[in-house]
């Protein structure tokens, strides 16, 4: 799967930086702590539900389904964080 990133330019789609997104985003919060196994699964949902709708998907689409599966899983501090730190 592609994703359009900020500039414009395509790349192929990357669950690893996905994965590290979402373990900084979780450092220092309150929190328990996400393992990476939890970082994975979570980078799979994604993927999972933006290619049953998509084959091109963009950076905003990534992070806001990020944002609403972090929420749906009880990390609602992480998801503010992500979100912040994902800011375009």
């Amino acid at each position: 799967m592609k994703i359009t990133k900020k500039n414009g330019h395509e790349a192929m789609y990357d669950d690893e930086k996905v994965i590290s997104s979402i373990l900084k985003a979780n450092e220092g919060t309150s929190e328990k702590t996400l393992t990476r196994t939890i970082a994975a699964s979570i980078a799979a949902d994604v993927f999972s539900r933006l290619t049953a709708e998509n084959t091109i998907i963009t950076t905003a689409e990534v992070r806001e389904c990020v944002d609403l599966i972090l929420r749906e899983r009880g990390y609602t501090e992480t998801a503010k964080r992500y979100t912040e730190y994902k800011k375009p």
